[in-house]
């Protein structure tokens, strides 16, 4: 039976998508329309683990960091929430099959503009140095992935948040 929202009831809504591209910012917006609590999976293992993602990257490894991001994110699936994942989530096959038969919004959007969107912050271990290239990069190797996991698609290039959260909000009346 569909909610409200018209998502399953006790299902979440799951957003994915390259760092930039708005998961958290249009997560916290859409969440507040459903009136649905919002999750952001870095947050929680942040909180967690008592430090930032970088850190863990310094200090433990990106392995330690993965495992940590899989097992989070397969226990927040189990919420009625909003849940926007980190970005390299859909690099876990165990995540990606995790999300069958899940609602995943997948927030397109291009190098150039997440590039602007994201700047030259450092609490992106993935993306120090070039971060363009970087973006580049990462788009290249997990756009596949995002594909493969996503029931909607929206483009936020020039789109203001509210723009992007109509557009999720209009595909779930689909």
């Amino acid at each position: 039976m569909n909610g409200a929202d018209g998502v399953p009831a006790g299902r979440p809504i799951v957003l994915v998508g390259a760092p930039g591209s708005g998961k958290s910012t249009v997560g916290t917006l859409l969440a507040e329309r459903l009136g649905r609590p919002f999750v952001d999976v870095d947050a929680v293992i942040e909180e967690r683990a008592g430090k930032p993602i970088a850190e863990i990257f310094v200090d433990d490894g990106e392995p330690v960091f993965r495992a940590l991001e899989e097992a989070t994110t397969i226990e927040l699936l189990d919420r009625p929430a909003v849940i926007s994942l980190g970005g390299g989530a859909v690099l876990s096959t165990t995540i990606r099959q995790a999300l069958a038969g899940h609602l995943v919004v997948w927030l397109q959007v291009s190098a150039g503009a997440a590039s602007e969107r994201v700047g030259l912050s450092t609490a992106r271990p993935l993306l120090l140095g070039n971060v363009r290239g970087r973006l580049i990069q990462l788009l290249n190797q997990r756009t596949p992935l995002y594909d493969e996991v996503a029931a909607v698609r929206i483009a936020t290039d020039g789109s203001t948040v509210a723009q992007v959260v109509e557009q999720i909000l209009g595909s779930l009346d689909d």
